[in-house]
């Protein structure tokens, strides 16, 4: 993870964004199957490596984010754009596509 943590400090999402790192995806299933790329589900869990300051709403304010660095939260199924730095494969969400943030 320390060079995850390197790559999220050269990005600085803006607004109620974040930058997530997705957890690995399931080579096998319970029975033991070795599942194939192309059958793999997309995850949508996360660790987030760096948050945006906050939305700025009507009145000029900027809203607090719900979420912080460190934070692992489930997202969307769909949501954000994927993209590759230094070989990690990372994802940029706006904070309304985090469905939770996973406890213990």
């Amino acid at each position: 993870m320390a060079k995850a943590t390197a790559t999220a400090t050269k990005l600085r999402p803006l607004g109620d964004r974040v930058v997530v790192k997705p957890s690995a995806r399931e080579e096998m299933t319970k029975s033991g199957i070795v599942l194939p790329d192309t059958a793999k589900e997309k995850p949508q869990e996360g660790t987030i490596l760096s948050a945006g300051p906050g939305r700025i709403n009507e009145d000029g304010k900027r809203e607090p984010m719900d979420v912080k660095k460190g934070d692992k939260v489930l997202y969307a199924k769909y949501a954000g754009t994927e993209f590759k730095i230094d070989g990690d494969d990372l994802l940029i969400v706006s904070q309304k596509d985090i469905l939770a943030i996973v406890e213990g």
